[in-house]
């Protein structure tokens, strides 16, 4: 406490020669002038005193004839003179640190983790349709509405995780390795009943009734719409005319033989890319959406192609500010007029074919036959495939069934 007071009112470092050191030291003393920190050079002596104190000093060195010398100079009065001597310094360094506090108040940049099925690239743009984008406040950003609105948006997402760190926005997600489809299965209202119906034309293969009146069976040939299993199981008078009906769900697996099509075209010129060696690099800085970069220097390329890095700058680990450093790769291209062989045309047609096979298989889809037919006609080649496939089929639908008025019963 002693030292803080100290610093606050100023004290002074000074070096006492002459002829009586000692006898200066004992007026001091009888004057109530506090010494301190006395130290014995031989010569002089070193010690440290109160401002207040040594503008009452001038009498003691007269009469003792030894002589005072300030070495240094402690405490707040002497801070506040020399910032004030370098005024603009201070002014620029307080307003400096008045800008970066009222930059921390904002989000500057937003990182996704542990997405794998759902990429970075979709997450954003999700971000940025709901209002979450760098440059936000961070008392704008709802943390629990946020994380729910994820959840919403994508099934496959199990688990997710919100915080502001420093000015980063960090979201991390969990999502499920089975990818599942929800069902949603609402309670059916009283006197309706569903449906299943056929998704597309074809053959069936098997069905398997849980509930509900099958209307198919194996071998039959459906058309898309026509009713697969009812949603309602009849009751029957002893007449064997329906009585009523007792309205369901429909459930059933019903495996169905159908076909799929597939046309592509290719034109049997096209043009590649062929890369010169010639390339500039153009070093850039961008504060928020602004780039600002350094003109080309020399002929420029007639085409070309770009590749831009940059790296956001921040201060410690988390404070990340709105400004980016980086450079534009500019590289210089010929186009080369080229003709596909008829290998190459088959092997990029075999890699459409595997990708729509891939896309089918992820529906649950098995293909158990193709039939490939590739031609060209006027410099076009054209490839037409037809899939035999087999599938589950059946869609929910309410039900055509009208329920059957009771006759009333006669009184005997």
């Amino acid at each position: 406490m002693i030292q803080v007071i100290r610093f606050l009112k100023g004290y002074l470092s000074i070096k006492v020669f002459g002829f009586s050191p000692e006898r200066f030291m004992n007026l001091c003393s009888n004057h109530n002038i506090f010494l301190w920190d006395i130290e014995n050079h031989g010569a002089y002596y070193t010690m440290k005193i109160s401002l207040k104190g040594f503008y009452r000093l001038r009498g003691i060195s007269r009469k003792t004839g030894t002589r005072v010398v300030i070495t240094k100079r402690y405490g707040l009065p002497f801070l506040s003179l020399r910032m004030w001597r370098r005024r603009i310094f201070v002014g620029g360094l307080l307003g400096s640190l008045i800008f970066w506090i009222w930059m921390s108040g904002f989000i500057w940049a937003i990182e996704v983790e542990g997405n794998y099925y759902v990429t970075t690239d979709v997450f954003q743009d999700f971000l940025a349709s709901s209002g979450f984008e760098p440059g936000m406040k961070k008392s704008e950003v709802e943390i629990e509405a946020l994380e729910k609105a994820i959840r919403n948006e994508f099934d496959i997402v199990t688990w997710t995780s919100a915080r502001i760190d420093g000015t980063r926005l960090l979201i991390q997600v969990k999502e499920n390795d089975l990818i599942q489809v929800k069902e949603s299965k609402t309670e059916l209202p009283e006197g309706e009943g569903v449906d299943l119906v056929a998704d597309k034309e074809g053959e069936i293969i098997s069905i398997v009734t849980r509930s509900g009146s099958p209307k198919v069976t194996a071998g039959t040939l459906v058309k898309k719409g026509d009713v697969l299993v009812e949603g309602g199981i009849p009751i029957m008078n002893e007449d064997s005319t329906v009585r009523r009906y007792d309205y369901c769900r429909a459930d059933a697996d019903i495996m169905l033989r159908c076909t799929y099509q597939m046309k592509e075209e290719l034109k049997e010129q096209y043009e590649e890319k062929q890369y010169t060696g010639n390339e500039r690099k153009s070093p850039f800085i961008m504060f928020g959406t602004k780039k600002l970069s350094l003109p080309m220097i020399g002929k420029g390329y007639e085409a070309y192609d770009v590749i831009e890095e940059k790296k956001q700058l921040r201060l410690f680990e988390n404070y990340y500010l709105p400004v980016y450093i980086g450079s534009d790769l500019v590289r210089e291209y010929v186009v080369e007029e080229k003709i596909y062989s008829q290998s190459e045309v088959k092997k990029l047609f075999e890699e459409k074919i595997q990708k729509f096979i891939e896309t089918l298989q992820e529906k649950g889809v098995q293909i158990i036959e193709k039939n490939v037919t590739i031609n060209k006609v006027s410099g076009v080649w054209k490839m037409k495939v037809d899939f035999l496939a087999i599938e589950k089929t059946g869609t929910e639908k309410k039900t055509w069934l009208v329920q059957v008025e009771e006759a009333p019963q006669e009184e005997e």
